[in-house]
């Protein structure tokens, strides 16, 4: 009889408690992400740059040692806030430019709508980069109640924030003039948001910043405090980022490095007062802080940046381009000073998170990530047997930097597409055992490249047909608007319903059966994958 009554007395006890005293428990989180930081320049990695807030989170949390992002902007943020693959998103090969009209599917479920569902307070501060053309790919309508920053990349760090001479910077929608450096002034935002908020729900803030891309600015005593740093960097063993190395040394150009150091410790200055924010507020114990770089050091030239002892960099599909500095910290539920060693990527975040908050995705679509949390938290070995396929054709069109891994084996494919041919240059590691790449086995495995190089086909056939390429020149006579805050569509201007394409205007089979010869060329049906008990032929779509 008693154990009958049990699961009674247990609700009445937890009827005693309201709801928002149980969600008071659950963790603040603020994801930060750095954009271009090399690996070899935080100050826990013996780097030359002082980053004494990185180094703190470093010792007070854990180290996520083999955390990979995709090699370029616009598609790791897709898959940060979807936890999905980007090339099924079809913001996978390049990023999101200012001429273009895409963004993420309105149907897609961003990780910040299911934390306000489960009653957080949700804030982004910073560099969107995920679509502008129209309000349904703007931050307000993809889950985050309030937006303070820019939608595009490459604003500079100084007013008047401009993208192709239209002024970008915004608070809801509405155009502002704050005055400062701009890693400043986000670090300002988020510490005014953590301190006036509501302090009966838990918090969710993404800050992502523009530091350390380019164009680089910092205020005179950093770019005084590293004029004589080292500029000899060693090379990056990859061909792409080593030519413009030699070609800016031949034209004798000023290093980057000495400004780029600047930049990268202003943005360390910017977490420290986020991190004293926590600690005056009395919070800092129960708020989870992540911080990554959304992809490898910006190693070429101009960029500055240096992922030594690791190959390559952004861009590229070597380990310097999409292994990544990362840290996690949360006091309450985190042994201070570890290192994982399991792969963790971009897509794993919006799951680990949830599982630590203990709160549930509202997504409707399958996630390509997987929670993480268990080998966070308890040491729970999680070996990486599923791929993991990541694409970039940035910065030359028609030549692809493609890799396909898991925790054996790693394949890295350049492609180059010319008019009349297209050249493929394999290489095959033992990641693991040869994490900085030094070794190609491709000759010696010839069977596991064919195996691979298949799964990276049939990868890049679900990318949607009219996703993101390497468009780097804007159409011919395209104009920027004068302000960006102007740009997006409002929704009451827009169809209701997402549009089709003119094939399926006429019919669904008709769509279906184009879909069917695209084949490895890509997807007409979004979301759709062909079975090959079908003859190629998709099932499903959105």
């Amino acid at each position: 009889m008693i154990t009958a009554l049990k699961p009674l007395w247990i609700l009445f006890l937890i009827s005693l408690f309201p709801l928002s005293a149980l969600a008071e428990q659950r963790p603040n989180i603020i994801v930060m992400v750095a954009d271009d930081l090399g690996w070899n320049d935080v100050g826990f990695h013996g780097g030359d740059i002082d980053t004494p807030s990185l180094d703190r989170l470093a010792a007070e949390g854990v180290e996520l040692n083999r955390f990979y992002t995709t090699p370029i902007c616009s598609p790791t943020r897709a898959a940060l806030m979807t936890g999905r693959d980007p090339i099924r998103l079809g913001v996978a090969y390049g990023v999101i430019l200012p001429w273009d009209n895409n963004g993420v599917h309105p149907g897609e479920h961003f990780m910040p709508q299911s934390f306000q569902a489960a009653g957080y307070q949700t804030a982004m501060v910073g560099k969107w980069h995920l679509g502008h053309a129209q309000m349904t790919y703007h931050p307000n309508n993809r889950g985050f109640e309030h937006f303070y920053g820019h939608l595009h990349t490459e604003v500079g760090f100084y007013p008047p924030f401009t993208v192709n001479g239209g002024k970008d910077f915004q608070r809801n929608g509405v155009d502002i003039d704050d005055d400062g450096y701009e890693t400043f002034l986000l670090a300002d935002e988020v510490s005014r948001y953590i301190r006036e908020r509501d302090q009966s729900k838990p918090f969710f803030v993404y800050m992502p910043f523009i530091a350390p891309h380019t164009p680089l600015d910092a205020p005179q005593a950093l770019q005084d405090k590293y004029k004589d740093i080292n500029t000899d960097l060693e090379p990056s063993r990859a061909k792409g980022t080593d030519d413009t190395r030699r070609m800016a040394k031949m034209l004798m150009q000023t290093s980057a490095r000495p400004m780029y150091a600047a930049v990268v410790d202003g943005m360390d200055q910017a977490i420290g007062q986020v991190l004293a924010t926590l600690d005056s507020e009395g919070i800092a114990d129960n708020t989870i802080v992540l911080f990554f770089s959304d992809n490898g050091g910006a190693a070429y030239s101009v960029g500055g940046a240096d992922n030594v002892p690791m190959r390559g960099g952004k861009g590229e599909t070597f380990e310097g381009g999409i292994r990544v500095v990362s840290i996690m910290r949360w006091p309450e539920a985190i042994k201070p000073s570890q290192k994982l060693t399991d792969i963790m990527t971009v897509m794993d975040v919006f799951p680990t998170l949830a599982d630590a908050a203990g709160i549930e995705t509202q997504n409707k679509r399958k996630l390509d990530g997987r929670s993480m949390w268990p080998a966070i938290a308890e040491g729970v070995d999680q070996p990486r047997e599923d791929w993991i396929y990541f694409v970039s054709e940035i910065p030359i069109y028609g030549h692809f930097n493609l890799t396909v891994f898991n925790d054996e084996w790693k394949l890295v494919q350049a492609v180059e597409q010319d008019q009349l041919s297209t050249t493929v240059t394999n290489y095959l590691f033992r990641v693991q055992d040869d994490p900085n790449e030094y070794n190609n086995l491709a000759s010696k495995y010839p069977d596991v490249v064919q195996k691979l190089s298949k799964l990276i086909q049939e990868r890049r056939a679900l990318h949607p047909i009219n996703g993101t390429r390497a468009k780097l020149s804007p159409p011919p006579g395209w104009r920027a608007p004068l302000n960006w805050v102007d740009y997006p569509i409002p929704l009451d201007k827009l169809q209701a319903q997402t549009a089709k394409s003119p094939a399926a205007e006429h019919s669904e089979t008709i769509e279906r059966a184009l879909d069917w010869q695209h084949g490895e060329r890509g997807r007409l049906v979004y979301d759709c994958e062909a079975k090959w008990w079908l003859g190629g032929v998709c099932l499903k779509n959105d």
